[in-house]
């Protein structure tokens, strides 16, 4: 009998394309839902564990005889920094504390967090590493930051380990699709000096061998790794993938000024804390919009995992701007 691995998260863009990747390896496969959560469309047999994060029985249950837990749950939009750490805390504590009482024997509990929680580099080449103090500039990135603290804490009777992905992209998403759609018309609005800007970007399925080699090797136990493309990119670089598939013979960059995107995010955060929901920006948003620097290492993981991403930015663009275009995205 194989292993079996525990996915939170798994309706997501992420998790339901790591479903698809355990269930093509036989892996065996459960997940904890949410209750209000939809079914799970694989063909394959998925152990379902219904509950909240509150509801410790329900973890209980979830976390016995697993071998592996990869915890992809959490939240990206929130009121404020109660509603991120509710999100995104307070899960990684009542799942480690439900791996102590009801599988002390784990093989792995791995947490896929965030570059948000290190915060942005002070340089667009080497970018941040994971030996570098983290400074995280939103509340979402403190809360990320805050859930890889409460991770180390279990850490000595626990195996744990810490994956941050940059921005992730391909089939499924609908973050980056927003960028493409952009692209499609030809035009970028880019917040803060686009010309500076310098990002890592990782395809999604190059993401996910990270994540696997993260879970199964032994030198992972108790470190962190930035699972990432092997260099920064440019906003130009992602014009120039894209082009090929646009066609676009004319281009413009539009950069909204600095204090322009504050005071937005500040005003359209304000409507949405008098609400009580979410704002598509706020000031924090805001002030990730604007770093220049985006970047972080992929050294760590190449030497510890031996994980070089493979997926040219050509080949990743054109595949997931097709699959857009074909569930009628764009």
């Amino acid at each position: 009998m194989g292993e079996t691995i525990l996915v939170t998260g798994s309706t997501g863009f992420i998790g339901s394309r790591l479903l698809n990747l355990l269930e093509k390896e036989g892996v065996q496969i459960r997940v904890f839902l949410r209750p209000e959560s939809a079914g799970l469309p694989l063909s394959g047999k998925i152990e379902i564990v219904r509950g909240s994060f509150s509801d410790r029985e329900a973890l209980g249950r979830a976390v016995q005889r697993v071998d592996r837990i990869v915890h992809l749950a959490g939240v990206t939009k929130a009121v404020d920094e109660a509603g991120f750490d509710a999100g995104n805390v307070m899960p990684v504590r009542n799942i480690l504390d439900a791996v102590r009482a009801h599988n002390p024997s784990l093989k792995r509990f791995l947490l896929i967090s965030s570059l948000a929680a290190a915060g942005p580099a002070s340089d667009g080449v080497s970018g941040v590493s994971e030996s570098d103090l983290c400074k995280p500039v939103s509340a979402y990135g403190r809360s990320k930051s805050r859930a890889e603290t409460v991770c180390m804490e279990y850490a000595q009777d626990i195996p744990v380990t810490i994956v941050r992905p940059p921005a992730v992209y391909g089939p499924g998403d609908r973050d980056v699709l927003q960028v493409f759609q952009m692209l499609a018309k030809g035009v970028l609005i880019s917040a803060g000096r686009p010309g500076k800007q310098r990002f890592s970007m990782i395809y999604v399925d190059d993401l996910l061998r990270g994540i696997m080699l993260a879970v199964r090797s032994e030198k992972g136990v108790g470190q962190c790794y930035y699972i990432t493309s092997h260099h920064a990119l440019s906003w130009a670089e992602v014009v120039a993938a894209a082009r090929p598939v646009f066609g676009f013979r004319r281009f413009y960059t539009i950069s909204l000024p600095v204090p322009l995107v504050f005071f937005v995010g500040t005003l359209v955060g304000a409507a949405g804390a008098l609400t009580g929901k979410p704002a598509l920006i706020n000031r924090d948003k805001a002030n990730e919009l604007v770093q220049d620097y985006w970047v972080c290492s992929p050294e760590k993981a190449e030497r510890d995992l031996g994980f070089i991403a493979g997926t040219p930015l050509e080949k990743g663009v054109a595949t997931t701007i097709d699959w857009y275009r074909r569930k009628g995205w764009m």
